[in-house]
């Protein structure tokens, strides 16, 4: 069996539980890392993995998964999809994913490549379960409540605004999908805090939330990536009232949207040329291995 050649694009703290996920996956090989400083400096873990500064120097790619921030993923996707290689990534901003998929359909497509976009666990699993809840139910409400744990989106965002050495966002679930971000800043010196507070409650990521920021000294010692999600839908299935459908997860942040990204890197390769969220592909394109065997194992 031909193996499916992944790079991995960016080496944070998905990046790392990314190299574990594909190096666990039987129908994978790594074909390389690509880092800002490429193999200046390389963590020794890396050490037999070809690192470099631009995809174009790894041979035989067929898809990079974009273990990026947020909102460099599109400029990343069009890049990579140009030449031919398919993309995936864990974008999360809820609220802009249609114009997300819209412009990076075109992308793939004058590739003649597959992006499977939103691609963690919320956006990503999580959405294929609220689906299958609002399709056995039609009408109700969803509730979403995240937490608690660090949000890795909204922990990166608050690391990129001016002042800011380091920071940790945490979610709280108030109840009924209503969230309050607790938000712990470590300051470069000469930093203000309440202009630091003002930039990430302007943020999109914070404005429709509750938020509250302190200073600590050293976010390292509050630092957990644990988090988790309850998910409940109350509705009526045909004329029938009273249907209450629910589900929950405690998770390693990270290392669960690690393994989402190689699910869907591995769908990617099933799919025609285009742009995807997780709810419009098949669902068994996310497992390896034979489509009958896993019928016969699941259904």
């Amino acid at each position: 069996m031909k193996k499916i050649r992944a790079a991995v694009v960016g080496y944070g703290n998905i990046g790392k539980y990314t190299v574990e996920a594909l190096l666990e996956a039987p129908d994978f090989e790594i074909a390389g890392i690509v880092r800002r400083r490429g193999a200046e400096d390389c963590p020794k873990e890396l050490e037999g993995f070809k690192v470099v500064k631009d995809i174009r120097e790894l041979e035989g790619v067929d898809v990079a998964i974009l273990a990026t921030p947020t909102r460099s993923v599109e400029a990343y996707a069009k890049d990579i999809l140009a030449l031919g290689i398919n993309t995936v990534d864990s974008f999360d901003i809820h609220t802009q994913i249609v114009s997300l998929r819209r412009s990076l359909d075109a992308a793939a497509k004058a590739g003649n490549a597959v992006s499977i976009i939103s691609a963690g666990w919320d956006p990503g699993s999580d959405s294929i379960v609220r689906t299958l809840m609002e399709s056995l139910a039609p009408k109700g409400i969803t509730y979403t409540n995240f937490g608690p744990g660090r949000s890795m989106g909204h922990s990166v965002c608050v690391r990129s605004k001016a002042g800011v050495k380091d920071a940790l966002s945490m979610t709280i679930p108030v109840g009924q999908g209503i969230h309050r971000r607790m938000v712990y800043v470590e300051l470069e010196e000469g930093a203000d805090l309440d202009e630091v507070t003002a930039a990430i409650k302007a943020d999109p990521y914070f404005a429709s939330d509750e938020t509250h920021v302190f200073q600590v000294e050293s976010v390292d010692a509050l630092n957990d990536v644990g988090h988790g999600v309850n998910l409940v839908r109350k509705g009526v299935s045909g004329q029938t009232h009273n249907q209450l459908f629910e589900f929950n997860m405690k998770i390693n942040n990270p290392a669960l949207t690690a393994q989402v990204l190689v699910n869907v890197a591995r769908a990617s390769m099933r799919q025609q040329p285009g742009c995807y969220t997780m709810i419009e592909i098949p669902v068994i394109d996310l497992l390896p291995g034979d489509r009958e065997a896993i019928v016969g194992h699941l259904v």
